[in-house]
């Protein structure tokens, strides 16, 4: 079985609408849901065209176009309905309750990053209290980001830099 790429998905039915591509790429990257009514959604709280639009530097119509767009075409239609937020991120917050910060470049194609890190956390006797992974068809330099129970131990900094796949890491 061949694996498409989400993105691709989404690129090939509107690349001949910059606009309604730039609309639609800021839709699945904010995790915001496209209504069957219509109507554009960050989680039960509607979102209006026109700020969207201003967001996004579009004409409001633009946005009105992408969602008509989305759920005319069935593919688009079964991703964008269910698409949801996947909540809060602590990043901003986490020295403010006592949490610690990591963030990780890493080679996109390399398998167990995650896993190394976490075990690396584990074996500090630290939890981990959120996990947020950039996709790497969304964003050129994704970032794995760790918000961990306490302030980071700067002796875990080396440990994951030898992990495959890691190129730089950030502690905050």
């Amino acid at each position: 079985m061949r694996v498409r790429s989400l993105w691709s998905v989404v690129e090939k039915r509107l690349r001949d609408y910059p606009a309604q591509l730039r609309v639609a790429r800021a839709i699945l990257e904010l995790g915001l849901t496209v209504g069957t009514d219509g109507r554009i959604y960050c989680g039960p709280i509607e979102m209006t065209p026109a700020k969207i639009a201003k967001a996004l530097a579009v004409d409001r119509r633009v946005v009105g176009r992408t969602v008509e767009s989305i759920l005319a075409d069935p593919e688009l239609r079964e991703i964008y309905t269910k698409l949801s937020t996947a909540g809060p991120s602590f990043k901003n917050v986490a020295d403010r309750f006592g949490f610690g910060f990591i963030e990780i470049e890493a080679d996109p194609g390399t398998v167990g990053i995650v896993a190394a890190v976490a075990s690396l956390i584990a074996e500090e006797g630290i939890s981990i209290r959120q996990v947020i992974a950039d996709d790497p068809e969304l964003y050129p330099r994704p970032k794995l980001t760790l918000i961990i129970g306490k302030e980071v131990p700067g002796r875990l900094i080396p440990k994951i830099l030898k992990i495959e796949g890691v190129e730089k890491v950030s502690i905050s």
